[in-house]
C-alpha cells in the first residue's frame, strides 16, 4: 500500500524560486527561498541521487 508521506512544489514567481514542502503526516507546511543557481542545478541534483540510490549492477565479464 502507497502513502504519500511528503510533497514539494518548486514554485517560480516574477523570477523568485521558493520551495514548498509539505509534511503530510504531521500536516506541516515549510517553504524556503531557493536561488536560481540551485534551481538549475536541480536535474543534475536528482540524476545524481537516483543514481546513488539505485545503482546499476556492474556487468559480469564472461
Amino acid at each position: 500500500m502507497e502513502r504519500l508521506l511528503f510533497a514539494a512544489e518548486l514554485i517560480e514567481e516574477d523570477g523568485t524560486y521558493t520551495l514548498v514542502v509539505q509534511d503530510v503526516r504531521r500536516d506541516t507546511i515549510q517553504t524556503t527561498p531557493v536561488p536560481k543557481s540551485m534551481v538549475d542545478k536541480l536535474p543534475t541534483f536528482l540524476s545524481a541521487l537516483s543514481a546513488k540510490l539505485n545503482p546499476v549492477p556492474p556487468r559480469r565479464r564472461w
